[in-house]
């Protein structure tokens, strides 16, 4: 009679790959493998068995983390921070920010007052590394400006450079390639506008990308469109790296999936009737200027004009002109004639920020506007974060040796 008994797990998903990769090597099936290691644990105490042949992660990490909740120990720096997206998703998975910097003296002040840390100012300071800790982890929303295009011939004649770094030089993404040269973090987390990658004709992309694997990271980037985590069309392309000399050539990542459930809506977000101020209620001047740009092109056959959210819907996305008319998402009212801009407490929901630091307003809702329109998505951010621990828990399973360098 079989005595035995099913155990049925989940596991991460580099964690399989492993699994599958090793029961190959030595001829297994993965369930069989599986069986010897557990079968040698229980008899580890009489010699040297197939079990000891997994790495010792107590010897990298002495509290290993909990593979089920994606929480892992890391330390990373925040740059170009905003208002901190990029870091509650980085904190949400385990990590531990040790540097931000951020040069808008606003977006300071509310990064300041959320995580009681004062952002360094312009990161072409701090290019050389020096002033910046040591980090696993480099996070960036930085901006996408103008690349030289300059000939090559003429550079040659210089005696300049004319690879991917020469043409970095005049951009803020220069002085961010400087400090991962100089730092060498084994994990990268860039994001940024969706255009970066058809800009100039698709040659800013194939630069940017070409610098980071000059300087040693395999590159994945993914537009990921936040209406699966938030009521809002909101793309962005994410671009995650890994070092080559810890990770390989083909470390085990891949983007999120979307969330189960049901996608939230604009319902969700918007604040009951009474308890919007009139102040953020359109004016009779401000609401038929609208309605007549829009007929104005719509005679045209373009789809230019503004957008009334729907209630059951997801609306467009937030930008950091919103504060100037708020024309991109607007709130019908019922029995009213006009209909209202979001309340930045709003915005911030429609943007996925906690309440507990999105009720903390330090600037004027002008420059909240600005600030979320430029944001990123939290909940993007901790997703794509999330699929990044599981790689960095996979190379200390499996190349502990280079985990330590």
């Amino acid at each position: 009679m079989d005595d035995s008994q099913q155990l049925n797990i989940r596991v991460p998903r580099p964690l399989h790959r492993w699994v599958r990769r090793a029961a190959g090597q030595r001829g297994l099936s993965q369930q069989a493998f599986v069986m010897s290691l557990l079968e040698d644990a229980m008899e580890d105490a009489k010699g040297p068995t197939l079990f000891d042949a997994l790495p010792a992660v107590e010897a990298v990490n002495p509290e290993p983390p909990s593979t089920a909740s994606g929480s892992f120990p890391f330390r990373f720096i925040d740059l170009f921070s905003g208002i901190g997206g990029l870091r509650i998703g980085l904190e949400n998975v385990g990590g531990k920010c040790v540097f931000s910097c951020e040069n808008d003296p606003y977006a300071q002040k509310t990064y300041r007052a959320w995580f009681g840390d004062q952002p360094e100012g312009d990161v072409r300071d701090f290019a050389t590394g020096a002033g910046v800790p040591d980090h696993n982890l480099l996070a960036a929303g930085f901006p996408c400006q103008p690349f030289s295009i300059a000939g090559v011939s003429k550079k040659k004649s210089l005696g300049r450079e004319h690879g991917f770094k020469d043409k970095t030089q005049g951009t803020l993404f220069f002085d961010l390639s400087l400090i991962i040269e100089n730092k060498r973090p084994e994990a990268l987390l860039l994001e940024n506008v969706k255009n970066l990658r058809s800009h100039n004709k698709g040659d800013t992309w194939r630069t940017i990308c070409g610098r980071l694997e000059e300087l040693g990271y395999v590159i994945f980037d993914q537009v990921i469109d936040a209406a699966d985590y938030v009521p809002q069309h909101r793309e962005r392309v994410f671009i995650v790296g890994f070092r080559r000399d810890l990770y390989g050539d083909n470390p085990p990542f891949e983007f999120p999936a979307p969330p189960d459930g049901r996608p939230p809506m604009m319902s969700d977000i918007l604040e009951p009737p009474a308890k919007v101020p009139s102040k953020y209620t359109l004016s009779d001047k401000l609401w038929n200027y609208l309605q007549a740009y829009r007929e104005k092109h719509a005679a045209k056959g373009n789809g230019f004009g503004f957008g009334l959210a729907p209630p059951d819907g997801i609306s467009r996305t937030l930008s950091a002109r919103y504060y100037k008319d708020g024309a991109e998402i607007l709130i019908a009212q019922p029995g009213r004639k006009n209909p209202r801009r979001l309340m930045p407490i709003e915005a911030a929901r429609l943007m996925g920020f906690p309440m507990h630091l999105a009720e903390q307003q330090v600037v004027s809702d002008t420059r909240a506007y600005k600030q979320f329109g430029n944001a990123v998505v939290p909940l993007v951010a901790e997703a794509v974060a999330r699929q990044i621990v599981q790689v960095m828990q996979w190379q200390r399973l499996t190349l502990p040796a280079a985990a330590s360098a």
